[in-house]
C-alpha cells in the first residue's frame, strides 16, 4: 500500500494574468504614443544649441516652406491663413489665451526667408500697440535641439 503526500508541489505557471497585463500595457502606449505631436505641421525646424523648452503651449504661430501662415493649427487637416488674416486670428488666438505667459511661439520652417518672419512681427507690433504695456506679447522661435 502506498502512501500518497497530500501536499504536493504544482509546478504549471499561469500566463492568463500576465497576457492581460501587456496586452493593457501595449493599449496604454499606443494611445499616449499618437497623443505626443508636438507638430501638427510638419516643419523642418533650424537646429539650435540650446535645450531649454518650453512648457506651456501658448499661442502658435507656423510657417511651412510653401509660405503659408498657420494659427493655433489643430492635428494635420489644418486650414492656412493668408496675410491679410493673420491680425484677426492673432487677435481671436490671444482672446481664448489663459496661459498668462504673454507669448507667440514662432514655428518657422528654416527654408522660410527673413522677410516673412518679420513680416510676422509686423503683424505683431499691430497687435501689441492695442494692448496696455504689461499685457503685450513677445515672439519665441522654435528650433530643433541637438
Amino acid at each position: 500500500m502506498a502512501i500518497r503526500m497530500q501536499n504536493k508541489i504544482d509546478t504549471t505557471f499561469s500566463a492568463t494574468s500576465m497576457s492581460d497585463l501587456v496586452f493593457l500595457l501595449l493599449i496604454f502606449f499606443m494611445l499616449t504614443s499618437t497623443m505626443v505631436s508636438p507638430n501638427a505641421i510638419n516643419l523642418v525646424l533650424p537646429k539650435s544649441d540650446s535645450d531649454k523648452q518650453l512648457v506651456s503651449k501658448n499661442v502658435e504661430v507656423y510657417i511651412n516652406e510653401d509660405l503659408m501662415y498657420f494659427v493655433n493649427p489643430e492635428g494635420s487637416n489644418a486650414q492656412p491663413i493668408a496675410y491679410e488674416q493673420l491680425l484677426p486670428a492673432l487677435q481671436k488666438a490671444v482672446e481664448h489665451d489663459d496661459s498668462g505667459m504673454q507669448s507667440i511661439i514662432l514655428r518657422a520652417d528654416k527654408s522660410v526667408p527673413v522677410e516673412n518672419v518679420v513680416a510676422l512681427m509686423d503683424v505683431l507690433n499691430q497687435l501689441n500697440e492695442q494692448r496696455p504695456e504689461e499685457q503685450r506679447y513677445k515672439m519665441v522661435l522654435a528650433t530643433e535641439g541637438k
